[in-house]
């Protein structure tokens, strides 16, 4: 398989210059962005927050941009552009808002490292204009890759946008592909928790409500994240994601169940070594290496205790119960189009679960739905993929009635 150009970097973005490095954060009020701050907040001889973004929490936005005093703040929602213009420009604070301020930030050179955490199809359009000015994304935006995999790695290479991944999973193998880049892999294997539900059968799982969906046994997310966790989509969208931020074919593609969430992930290579990535299942931990890549920056987290070790199993994933992991290896396998079709019904198919609209097999159901029904594109343009996902939103909610 090809190499994409910072497999091999040796420039230390973090400890090249004195002067801290410039972060946008483009989702900071949401589970990553917030422990990211956390994480920007331990080092600022070497990080300073020059962009935060939100959709509509205003008030944590306020908050943040009181304390970390970026130069710049977007809020999504324009209805709270006001409230947040009043808070902040008194401190020097430029506010901009709306889906277009989002995406013109982004293009600007007052920062070195966007931290994609927008959730869903809107952190798209902000990460390829960051693309296309060549700065450096941590990305924790799955679906970026997932809908636009293909166009989005091309632009990377063409604009020498190194991609540094957050995913837990993602990070495992880039991680243990660090000094390897002459070693072709055979294979990654995505660890999978399982989620709240695993060994449950569909007669449990129709009863299943938001609450229950949203206590995950091992990490703290947010609400999209943990449900999608919950009916292994998540697992699903991570293949994709693997596909084309490791340049691998769907075949190299592997998902285990491993409840206990130490392993994060692992790499075979052609003689049959494994290596694998292990901790504590921490999102500081990803997102502090992402952030500082290639310097492992010290820190004071929980480590993992072998002296206390319990038992690490490994078991198949249940494709016919938890069916939105079957659908997105089809997804993986056919390409084109349908990963874009497939994310946009399962958005909104959680967006109804979690407002108690469909049950939580129902979920499934919408998703299978949709894919069977938006005409397929095997070689889709950039404007393809919006026209499918919005004619895969339509569709899929009307199903659920929205």
């Amino acid at each position: 398989m090809g190499k994409y150009p910072w497999q091999e970097m040796n420039a230390d973005p973090v400890s090249s210059s004195d002067i801290p490095k410039r972060v946008a954060l483009f989702g900071s009020t949401g589970s990553i962005g917030r422990q990211a701050l956390e994480v920007l907040e331990l080092f600022p001889e070497k990080f300073s927050v020059e962009i935060l973004t939100a959709q509509s929490n205003d008030d944590l936005l306020i908050s943040q941009a009181l304390k970390f005093r970026p130069n710049i703040v977007v809020i999504g929602d324009e209805k709270k552009y006001n409230k947040v213009k009043e808070a902040l420009t008194p401190q020097g604070t430029k506010v901009f808002c709306g889906e277009n301020s989002l995406e013109e930030v982004a293009g600007l050179d007052c920062y070195d490292i966007m931290l994609a955490a927008i959730v869903g199809f809107a952190g798209l359009k902000p990460t390829l204009k960051a693309i296309e000015n060549g700065k450096l994304i941590a990305l924790a935006n799955k679906e970026t890759l997932v809908v636009a995999g293909d166009l989005v790695m091309k632009k990377a290479v063409q604009h020498f946008s190194p991609i540094i991944p957050v995913d837990s999973e993602h990070s495992a193998i880039f991680q243990c592909l660090v000094g390897e880049s002459r070693n072709p892999i055979e294979k990654i294997i995505l660890t999978a928790s399982g989620g709240p539900f695993l060994g449950k059968k569909p007669n449990f799982l129709i009863n299943v409500k938001k609450e229950h969906a949203l206590q995950h046994p091992n990490w703290n997310m947010g609400a999209k994240i943990t449900i999608d966790s919950a009916t292994l989509m998540n697992k699903g969208l991570e293949m994709i994601e693997a596909r084309w931020l490791f340049n691998l074919k769907p075949e190299q593609i592997q998902v285990i169940i491993h409840p206990q969430s130490i392993i994060h992930s692992m790499v075979q290579f052609e003689d049959g070594s494994i290596k694998a990535q292990m901790g504590l299942p921490d999102m500081r931990l990803p997102i502090q290496y992402a952030l500082g890549f290639p310097k492992r920056l010290k820190n004071d987290f929980p480590r993992y205790d072998f002296k206390k070790v319990s038992t690490l199993t490994f078991e198949e994933p249940d494709t016919k119960t938890f069916r939105n992991l079957a659908l997105a290896t089809e997804a993986l396998y056919r390409g084109g189009n349908l990963p874009c079709i497939m994310n946009a019904a399962n958005e909104i198919a959680v967006f109804a679960f979690l407002r108690n609209r469909i049950n939580f097999l129902d979920m499934m159901v919408v998703v299978e739905k949709t894919m069977e029904k938006i005409p397929f594109i095997p070689h889709p343009t950039l404007d393809d993929y919006f026209d499918s996902d919005i004619e895969a939103r339509t569709f899929a909610a009307d199903l659920v009635h929205l």
